[in-house]
């Protein structure tokens, strides 16, 4: 049996084709994944053990601390003095301090290179012969003194500069001039991430980024012969509270797991999508063979009347497609690798981020999934197929007739998929109904409304498709009437066949929906609330501005209005409330307040404003009076003088006078200040902004467009994702309407035949067969719109809240382009079906049993 199932794949291997690409690209996209992320874990793992290369100890410090009371503790890092003690244990070799933080390189044109988040600044720690051990000098030296930098390789290439070139470079505060003394490489993963790296002397990054005298971390080396545990052990004893000290190979050990647990994440979401792929490369596998199966009623008949039971008939199928299944996992793994590489290499010029240098790792387990994968879903999609075979009676080798669906078989399927459909809505209700808990419950709800469409899809496409027969027939005349009931003919097929579309379509639609909503919402919050006309932020929008940032410009030329963004918090009964500090004379020409309650100009007097939700939920109004506790430990009686509307996502929900909220922190945090200028949102507006910054690589300047785009960008960038991972889906549907057609036109040899017989011509039918292929395509894309729709409604009423004027948007342009598209691939994936059809001899098809 085993050889006629082999000879039956062979024999049918043009119509198995689709099949073997569906299930390849589905196992492609796992391989790949799996593939790429190992190969990147085991680099960066690789990467950072050896960033810890001769670390014997490395010591870090978290600075001082606060008690309940708002006392400090400790020190703000390692002292000279706590270094000094660590040198002299017995066993260590050298030790060298370090200290860091942001620092931004501006290229010729005073832009920043590298992304933001990843530019740093450190101090250059030699320890012996005069060289730091963490960097390969390729040009010069490292700095000596105050005035001098080095440089990444990279950096320096991109911004065109030498050793003895002027560099201009920020950190939090105004930009400075320095002399490049040398160039280096390092292994260091942010430079690697597209960042870049700027080296000063020990004293200068202390100055910058802590205090002079002390570090952040140590890094001890030991000598020959010393163990790293005792020294971690004679190490200890000498730091203070804050500070905490671990071996190189511990740190190396917790950075591997790290990395592991962050591609693990990835790789869960890739998955996901490849999970999606074969889901709906299942349909086309089950229609499939269950037209194969259809078409060779009679063989397999034959087969039972020469005396092969039905076990061994249904084992025949199976192993049909297990030979399918290892096809296409061997392609499909091959596929995947070269993917991997492709990602490899996508990341590396789209994203400018350097990869490690590693050995492509393919593990055994890469390979067992890859074949499992195949196999098992192949032999899943034909095993219904499979058991329909063994009730094949050996009779049916009398004559061509093939089983048809009971009506008992159907009333099931119906009430099954009637149940699941109740089910899924009944689900995803009552996820609409958990607010921001149920998102869980509406995405569970929405996996069952899916499955109870697809199993009433039947039942549904006879209504569907006979409401448009009419337009059809009067459209295209015969070919049109025929296309309709040709689609109908036979309603599982059919059903299977537009299934795969739905799907994809159902999670197109219902991303495109919350998408664009969403980005509506982002709209909305920067023209109705925001009247600023520029907000300035770090580059990368991490980290702190320098205090003096805002006062700078609140002193420029033709600047009417700034207000800094302070972030804090106060505890209040023993919680941590969020709190903004700003400007009380100008934060109302530069944000959109409603009061409710009081008046704004309270703030300053030193009274507090309260957003309108919170003032509810804690019993507060203007007048009111609220205990609060500030960062330094200090505490007061706060009377309320304003109660606004909400402005999540602008203001806390507690605002102060910047000077109330920063005199309690010794370092405020300023994630951004906001800008209003005489010449309005202009170019000469920006440049006044950004002359009064001294041209500052390391700071963005940002008109009301520029933080549409950023907010709203990036959720077109998720889209875009999105879009390009579910593309795989919908190419896979695309095969199954091409499989199903052209097994449609082999089975329906003698019909067409016949038809051209009687006087409809080439053209007419493959008008027929195109048409047919619109109607299923169409059937299945406006299923899966609106189930879509529906998915981004319930998904939307979960998060409505955390978003600031969310609102349900329903993109008709997208959807529109959705529905065209799934014409055309109707039009597309009926080419060559078409093209079969009218090509076929009619006489010879006539006698074609």
């Amino acid at each position: 049996m085993f050889r006629t199932a082999l000879r039956n794949v062979l024999a049918h291997k043009a119509r198995l084709l689709m099949t073997v690409l569906a299930v390849t690209l589905g196992v492609a996209f796992v391989s790949g994944t799996l593939v790429f992320t190992d190969t990147l874990s085991k680099a960066l793992s690789g990467q950072s053990a050896k960033s810890y290369e001769g670390v014997a100890v490395s010591v870090s410090s978290y600075g001082t601390a606060r008690d309940e009371n708002g006392v400090k503790e400790g020190d703000p890092g390692i002292s000279q003095q706590v270094l000094d003690k660590v040198k002299a244990v017995k066993g260590v070799d050298t030790v060298s301090g370090r200290v860091s933080g942001f620092a931004g390189v501006g290229d010729e044109n005073g832009k920043l290179i590298g992304t933001g988040w990843a530019n740093q600044g450190t101090n250059y720690a030699p320890v012996k012969d005069g060289k730091d051990p963490r960097y390969a000098f390729t040009e010069g030296g490292g700095p000596a003194s105050a005035g001098q930098i080095a440089l990444d390789r990279e950096t320096a290439r991109k911004g065109a500069y030498k050793v003895g070139d002027k560099v201009r470079v920020a950190t939090n505060g105004p930009v400075k001039e320095y002399t490049l003394t040398g160039v280096f490489t390092t292994d260091d993963g942010q430079v690697n991430a597209g960042g870049s790296m700027v080296l000063f002397d020990t004293p200068t990054a202390q100055a910058l980024y802590l205090q002079p005298g002390f570090y952040r971390e140590l890094s001890v080396s030991a000598k020959p012969g010393a163990s790293a545990d005792q020294l971690l052990a004679d190490i200890k004893p000498l730091l203070g509270k804050n500070a905490t000290a671990k071996t190189g190979a511990e740190l190396a050990a917790e950075q591997a797991k790290a990395i592991e647990q962050q591609m693990s994440g990835m790789s869960t979401g890739l998955l996901i999508f490849a999970g999606i792929s074969l889901f709906v490369g299942i349909f086309l596998i089950y229609n499939t063979f269950t037209m194969l199966v259809a078409q060779r009623t009679k063989e397999l008949a034959l087969l039972r009347a020469v005396g092969a039971a039905r076990g061994q008939v249904i084992r025949s199928v199976l192993a049909e497609a297990g030979v399918v299944g290892v096809v296409s996992a061997t392609i499909g793994l091959v596929s995947g690798i070269g993917l991997a590489i492709g990602m490899r290499g996508l990341m590396e010029t789209a994203f400018d981020a350097k990869m490690p240098a590693g050995d492509l790792v393919v593990a055994p387990g890469t390979v067992v999934a890859a074949v499992l994968i195949g196999v098992v879903v192949t032999m899943i999609a034909a095993l219904l197929p499979a058991w329909r075979t063994g009730r094949i009676p050996p009779v049916a080798a009398m004559g061509s007739a093939h089983l048809p669906a009971t009506g008992k078989s159907l009333v099931l399927r119906n009430v099954f998929g009637g149940v699941l459909g109740l089910l899924g809505a009944g689900v995803t209700f009552l996820g609409v109904s958990q607010g921001s808990d149920g998102r869980y419950t509406v995405a569970a709800g929405g996996f069952f409304l899916m499955l109870g469409l697809i199993v009433l899809l039947p039942l549904l496409s006879k209504p569907v498709i006979a409401a448009v027969r009419p337009l059809l027939s009067r459209l295209f005349g015969v070919p049109g009437k025929l296309a309709a009931q040709n689609a109908v003919r036979n309603p599982r097929r059919t059903a299977v066949t537009a299934a795969s579309l739905a799907i994809g379509l159902t999670l197109v639609t219902a991303m495109s929906v919350i998408g664009v909503s969403m980005g509506k919402a982002v709209d909305r919050m920067s023209t109705d609330k925001l009247k600023a006309d520029y907000k300035v932020s770090m580059s990368g929008g991490i980290g702190s501005l320098d205090k003096s940032v805002a006062e700078t410009l609140a002193k420029a030329p033709g600047i009417k209005a700034v207000s800094p963004q302070t972030a804090g918090y106060l505890k209040i009964n023993d919680t941590f409330k969020s709190a903004s500090g700003v400007n009380p004379a100008t934060i109302g020409q530069l944000l959109n307040v409603e009061v409710v309650g009081g008046d704004l100009a309270a703030l300053g007097r030193g009274e507090v404003a309260v957003a309108e939700k919170t003032a509810r939920s804690a019993g507060l109004s203007a007048g009111s009076t609220v205990d609060v506790g500030y960062e330094d430990g200090t505490k007061a009686k706060l009377k309320v003088g304003a109660v606004y509307k909400d402005l999540d996502g602008l203001l806390s929900p507690y605002v102060l006078d910047d000077k109330v909220l920063s005199a309690h922190s010794e370092e405020p945090y300023i994630p951004e200040v906001y800008v209003k200028v005489a010449a309005g949102e202009s170019k000469a507006g920006e440049k006044a902004v950004v002359d009064a910054l001294g041209n500052n690589p390391a700071i963005t300047v940002a008109s009301r467009q520029d933080m549409r785009n950023e907010m709203g960008g990036l959720v077109n960038t998720a889209l875009n994702i999105m879009y390009g991972l579910l593309g795989m889906a919908l190419i896979i549907s695309v095969l199954g309407v091409v499989n199903t057609l052209a097994m449609s036109v082999f089975e329906r040899t003698q019909e067409i035949g016949m038809l051209r017989a009687v006087g409809l011509d080439r053209g007419r039918v493959k008008n027929m067969i195109r048409l047919e292929s619109v109607v299923i395509s169409l059937f299945g894309a406006v299923l899966g719109v609106a189930v879509g729709g529906f998915l981004a409604w319930a998904g939307g009423k979960t998060f409505s809240k955390s978003v600031p004027g969310y609102e349900l948007v329903l993109p008709f342009d997208r959807i529109g382009v959705f529905v065209l598209l799934a014409a055309v691939v109707g039009v597309l994936a009926a080419m060559w079906p078409a093209r079969s059809a009218a090509r076929l001899n009619m006489l010879t098809a006539i006698k074609t049993e």
